[in-house]
């Protein structure tokens, strides 16, 4: 497992700017902090002062999973993190609020990743507003959620190529 600081530079795919967000201050850190009532991860934040969101390199667009979700056998995809910002189109942890709404999802929770019915996030159910949460896969057309891992930084650390699942499934190495 990748230590946390060799992510803050390699996590992202740097040919690709679709969800990137304007450079991170401080102020816009706190205003995002107010707005969705929680206090974010050091770690998230982290990566987020190197750039504002946006896809992830191919050899980090993975979580492996315990057992089975929704989406696979073995992980869940993670081709990008929301960054924090307005930029016309893409989404951004701002809109967390509606998301979580829409989609029926438990609070206090503030998406990270996905699309659709499908999505990573940060879960402060345990933990409370201001601790530090941990990440949960959820989908809310079947209506089921999994663990993944009990911090962000212990998520990031854990982060893989989805291709390793595809070709160990190829080569018949995984059930």
């Amino acid at each position: 497992m990748a230590r946390f600081e060799d992510f803050q530079q390699s996590l992202w795919d740097t040919d690709c700017d679709h969800g990137v967000q304007p450079p991170v201050t401080d102020q816009v850190i706190l205003d995002a902090e107010r707005l969705l009532n929680v206090a974010l991860p050091g770690s998230l934040l982290d990566l987020l002062r190197q750039q504002n969101g946006g896809r992830v390199t191919s050899g980090r667009n993975a979580f492996p999973t315990s057992g089975p979700t929704s989406w696979a056998a073995d992980h869940v995809p993670f081709e990008s993190l929301l960054g924090i910002g307005h930029r016309g189109g893409t989404l951004s942890l701002l809109d967390s609020p509606y998301l979580v709404e829409e989609w029926n999802l438990p609070v206090p929770v503030v998406l990270v990743s996905g699309e659709g019915s499908c999505w990573i996030g940060l879960d402060y159910r345990v933990c409370g507003r201001q601790g530090e949460p941990s990440v949960t896969w959820f989908d809310a057309d079947d209506n089921s959620e999994s663990a993944l891992a009990p911090d962000f930084q212990s998520f990031v650390e854990g982060l893989t190529s989805a291709s390793a699942f595809e070709s160990a499934k190829s080569d018949g190495s995984v059930g």
